[in-house]
């Protein structure tokens, strides 16, 4: 039997946990901001050591999207769910009851794939709730385009650290070989950039660094590679106080969510003179992607133009770094503030979002 309880937590509309021992479901979904529209966001399944890892990932993830959101230009507020388990204990039982839980928020949360979860997950969780995005036959599996969408924020940081945009020749150490950073190293390969490469699982390492021509290191030597820009394309805070001080980077720019461990990490990026691209702006592809298949026949041509905009909103957000002596994380936050405060203005004066 599923059982569902209220999580008061400060600054979040709605954070829910859900538990059905007979079916072997433990998760949590937070809901951030609807301001701008139903929160969307991905349903992770993780085997977190603890239940307060699970809730401090959850609620970092569901803020992160609903920044991502205002910064790619969608009517979509942020959220995000989290699924306690290790990937071997997915079954049939598990997302039904997910499903179920999904529903109990009567669309205010709408989910789809994220690490450890697939479009085939996704169409067990369909049967219990019609708040599902990332089917086979619609927007699909949301990767190739988190992908796309990080390699042109790439473009934009080369641009703004180098001049130019041009790849060939530079080093590339792409920290996680799985669907998304794989596709991202295989870009950059194409346009001539050096792929080092490091990933838990070795073969998969072994394997991508075979397809680019580049070199495996060891995953606990990849952050501190003498590279022209460090790719964090696994989970998240790795840029940290052990982390940052040893970085050999110009640039940081990855597909990963939650790259920085804390909010000063950014700054203490800027005092190193080493260039972040704010991760949820350049890895909003995917969100961008199956947006469009909400409400409308999803048109891939029409999701690819609108994942144009990461390109120009990081350029923006570079310019507010300058202009404003700020780091690029806290003028990413402003530049999706400033969204933000302008829907709630238009909202309490009874106008349209």
């Amino acid at each position: 039997m599923l059982k569902i309880q209220d999580l008061p937590v400060e600054g979040y509309e709605t954070v829910r946990e859900a538990i059905d021992e007979e079916r072997g479901l433990h998760a949590i979904v937070a809901v951030h901001s609807t301001v701008l529209g139903p929160a969307l966001g991905g349903m992770r399944l993780w085997p977190y050591p603890s239940r307060e890892e699970a809730l401090n990932d959850v609620l970092r993830l569901a803020r992160g999207m609903t920044y991502k959101a205002a910064c790619a230009g969608l009517d979509l507020g942020g959220g995000k769910s989290v699924v306690i388990a290790r990937p071997e204990d997915k079954t049939e039982d598990l997302f039904l009851a997910m499903g179920e839980f999904v529903d109990s928020f009567g669309g205010s949360y709408i989910t789809a794939e994220d690490v450890n979860t697939k479009p085939a997950d996704m169409e067990i969780v369909a049967r219990r709730t019609q708040h599902v995005t990332g089917l086979q036959g619609r927007s699909g599996n949301p990767s190739p385009y988190t992908a796309h969408g990080c390699f042109l924020g790439l473009q934009a940081t080369l641009e703004e650290a180098y001049g130019d945009a041009d790849m060939s020749g530079r080093v590339f150490a792409i920290e996680g070989a799985g669907s998304v950073g794989s596709i991202y190293a295989r870009k950059i390969a194409a346009e001539g950039g050096r792929i080092l490469v490091a990933d838990i699982r070795e073969e998969a390492a072994r394997r991508l660094a075979e397809e680019t021509g580049g070199e495996v290191v060891d995953p606990e030597e990849i952050r501190f590679a003498d590279c022209d820009v460090y790719a964090p394309c696994a989970l998240g805070a790795s840029l940290n106080d052990e982390t940052i001080p040893r970085l050999r980077c110009r640039a940081v720019v990855g597909c990963a969510n939650n790259q920085l461990a804390e909010a000063r990490h950014g700054a203490m990026l800027r005092e190193r003179g080493i260039l972040y691209a704010p991760d949820y702006v350049v890895n909003a592809g995917g969100l961008i992607n199956v947006y469009n298949e909400l409400g409308q026949e999803y048109n891939e041509a029409r999701a690819l133009a609108m994942m144009e905009k990461i390109y120009h909103n990081l350029k923006a957000i570079f310019a507010i770094a300058r202009q404003e002596g700020v780091s690029t994380a806290v003028a990413a936050d402003r530049f999706a503030e400033r969204r933000l405060a302008e829907a709630a203005a238009r909202s309490e004066a009874g106008e349209s979002v």
